[in-house]
């Protein structure tokens, strides 16, 4: 394999300095050459919130990561129709580079979830699997079954949703997302 790439993927609406951590985290604890960002277009386990458009999400994932090296946008999750099994985006990825190794990194939550994803038995021996601890979601079997690496950050509590309640309540959220973003979404109105 010439490079170990992570594989980031979630609904980021909207991205947050959360997720920033997560990422440069998982660059240092997993030795990984870059992270891709793939926003998901039809995600089969969150419903998205309708708000705010996909082109929305796009713009302000790459205002998020903007000229950091290590980091880069994945819209393969928008060059194909249906859900976006995670299963699908590996084999397309596999296929498409043979030479790179891919760890996908989720929180918590999604390690908890594992279990009842799309072919996960195909899936566990094509990837392998990172995960942030949060909050509810302990580190247990769920973690141990799928040999999911656990990626240590500092519990921040910040969360999208999180985010999404302050800007409709008109409250402040300025440093949870980065400085980018927070003019886009100033810009563009979104949320609130």
């Amino acid at each position: 394999m010439d490079k170990h790439i992570g594989l980031f993927g979630g609904t980021f609406n909207p991205p947050h300095i959360g997720h920033l951590i997560i990422a440069q985290e998982a660059l240092k604890q997993l030795n990984l050459n870059e992270v891709w960002w793939m926003p998901a277009s039809n995600p089969p386990h969150k419903k998205k919130v309708e708000d705010v458009s996909d082109r929305h999400r796009i713009e302000m994932v790459k205002k998020t990561i903007g000229n950091n090296n290590q980091f880069s946008l994945s819209l393969l999750e928008f060059e194909r129709s249906g859900p976006s099994y995670t299963i699908d985006t590996i084999r397309l990825l596999k296929k498409k580079f043979p030479n790179k190794d891919f760890t996908f990194i989720m929180g918590g939550d999604m390690v908890h979830s594992l279990g009842s994803w799309h072919q996960i038995d195909q899936l566990k021996d094509l990837v392998h699997f990172a995960g942030v601890g949060r909050e509810g979601f302990p580190v247990d079997e769920h973690w141990e079954r799928f040999n999911v690496k656990l990626i240590e950050i500092p519990n921040i509590g910040i969360s999208s949703t999180f985010i999404r309640l302050r800007a409709k309540e008109n409250s402040n959220f300025r440093y949870f997302v980065a400085d980018d973003v927070w003019k886009y979404l100033k810009e563009h109105q979104l949320y609130g």
